[in-house]
């Protein structure tokens, strides 16, 4: 699977979660789960990138719409909050 910003953070999390349970599974020759290790990685950069980006168009969305410069989006403690 190519990585490129085209790729939904769905699709993302999908294929993320498919490499999952095959490396769970531990049926993979050492080589292959090397391989499908490194794409996992690479799909885990790839989810927080968008989730940064969507945090950072949250907080933009909640200063205007409050008129503040607040910096955190979320009460303290609360970042990893669903």
């Amino acid at each position: 699977m190519k990585m490129s910003k085209k790729v939904t953070f769905e699709q993302a999390m999908k294929d993320l979660e498919e490499i999952v349970r095959e490396l769970e599974a531990g049926e993979l020759p050492l080589e292959e789960s090397l391989k499908k290790f490194e794409e996992g990685m690479k799909l885990s950069k790839l989810c927080s990138s968008k989730l940064e980006e969507a945090e950072q168009r949250v907080s933009i969305l909640l200063k205007e719409r409050d008129g503040q410069l607040s910096e955190a989006p979320f009460p303290a403690g609360e970042e990893d909050a669903p």
